[in-house]
């Protein structure tokens, strides 16, 4: 079983999985964090600068590291997610859901069969062929997911019914930018995590998964308890910056 179709399937039975942001386009950093025992990496094309090639890239580190990689989209765009998945990607992050309608739309976007979504069988989720129209057709329903952000209040109030869309798979809490929405700037705020157990308790009563950015580790047993199976741990930025910055700390001490 291919990586895509194991982290779908995991994403839908609602087993617990780590993951991290991919913020830096050299594909040996998905390969390093593969090699790490990561469940997913989320290629970050809203807030870093992916295009298709570095895209194509990137996922193709992925399946060399056999891990399963998602593409967080800038805009709900149907080529963007197209190129994404064509490349292999597991899923889609999209951000600033709002509504059950635009969830509804984005799942059209998604689908080959009403014709919104343009199909190819040589692409490199196809195996370049090798898997034929009908073979690929079917696996890519199997092994490709849908994960919509909660990232405001409004949302936050919909997300039941965002989660209840058939064709979503799961919700993503952006901590950070529902503080940010509510004129604040800390994601540990009460009211902040009122809101993401809101949403984790939507996720868990429609029966898919509730996920949660999380910078602090101490962090995750809360959010377990609070129903969250997908986990998006840091990012690869910040994985550098507070390697680097120990390691600098401890050699400054040491030649002083």
């Amino acid at each position: 079983m291919n990586a895509r179709k194991a982290f779908a399937q995991r994403l839908r039975g609602r087993t617990p999985m780590i993951g991290t942001f991919v913020k830096l386009r050299d594909p040996a950093v998905i390969e390093i964090l593969g090699g790490l025992g990561f469940d997913f990496v989320v290629i970050d094309a809203e807030h870093a600068p992916f295009d298709r090639e570095s895209i194509a890239c990137s996922t193709l580190a992925a399946r060399a590291a056999n891990l399963a990689a998602l593409v967080r989209i800038p805009c709900i765009e149907g080529q963007w997610i197209s190129t994404s998945l064509d490349c292999g990607a597991a899923g889609i992050v999209v951000p600033q859901v709002r509504s059950a309608a635009m969830a509804a739309e984005l799942v059209r976007k998604f689908s080959y069969r009403d014709g919104a979504r343009g199909f190819s069988p040589s692409t490199a989720a196809a195996g370049y062929g090798a898997r034929g129209i009908a073979g690929h057709l079917e696996a890519q329903a199997e092994e490709t997911v849908l994960i919509c952000q909660i990232e405001d209040r409004a949302a936050v109030g919909e997300a039941g019914d965002i989660a209840a869309t058939d064709g979503v798979d799961g919700l993503l809490v952006g901590p950070v930018d529902l503080a940010v929405s509510e004129g604040g700037t800390d994601p540990g705020a009460s009211d902040i995590m009122a809101m993401g157990e809101q949403v984790m308790g939507a996720a868990r009563t429609i029966g898919v998964s509730g996920g949660m950015f999380v910078s602090d580790t101490s962090a995750c047993s809360r959010w377990s308890h609070c129903g969250a199976t997908l986990f998006v741990l840091g990012t690869d930025q910040s994985f550098l910056q507070q390697s680097a910055r120990a390691g600098l700390a401890i050699a400054r001490q040491a030649t002083q």
